[in-house]
């Protein structure tokens, strides 16, 4: 998709998610078949239902016919909300993942797996889990030495209300 298709998209479509109290994340195009394909990914604070995807589909594509945003040929739109192992690449996905392990690649080419503690304007406070019987320990990184980040996802932790109970 051409930066001023995907300009006019946002700009178009960006008030409209807004609206419905959603970030737009992303756009993009690709082909499938002879149609082109329309992914938008919204997101919020509190997550994403396949409800709101659905009322948002609706009214996405309602717009989009309005307009001649998408031009003459046929195209099939999906509206979802990024999956659990997105990059992590705006302040607000930190600040969406406080609480969550996340593996880190450094600009310095290292690795790091670590859980967000707590998140602020120039990076975050993180809990480094212990290695075999060891205790965790606290880290701080910047976000100027972050390169790539990416949730890990954990099938077997416990909820902190379940370790209380």
């Amino acid at each position: 998709m051409s930066t001023t298709q995907s300009d006019r998209l946002r700009g178009l479509l960006e008030p409209l998610v807004a609206a419905k109290g959603l970030d737009l994340e992303e756009i993009e195009t690709s082909k499938a078949g002879k149609r082109r394909m329309l992914r938008i990914i919204v997101d919020s604070d509190e997550g994403v239902e396949l409800d709101a995807c659905a009322e948002l589909s609706r009214e996405v594509s309602d717009l989009l016919d309005e307009t001649d945003a998408m031009g003459e040929d046929e195209y099939v739109l999906e509206v979802s909300s990024p999956g659990a192992d997105r990059p992590l690449t705006e302040h607000r996905h930190y600040l969406r993942a406080t609480g969550r392990l996340v593996k880190f690649q450094t600009s310095d080419g290292g690795e790091l797996i670590a859980r967000i503690l707590d998140v602020d304007d120039e990076g975050m406070d993180l809990e480094v889990p212990g290695v075999k019987g060891r205790k965790a320990t606290a880290r701080r990184i910047a976000f100027t030495d972050i390169a790539k980040a990416r949730v890990e996802i954990e099938f077997n932790r416990k909820d902190k209300k379940e370790e209380e109970a």
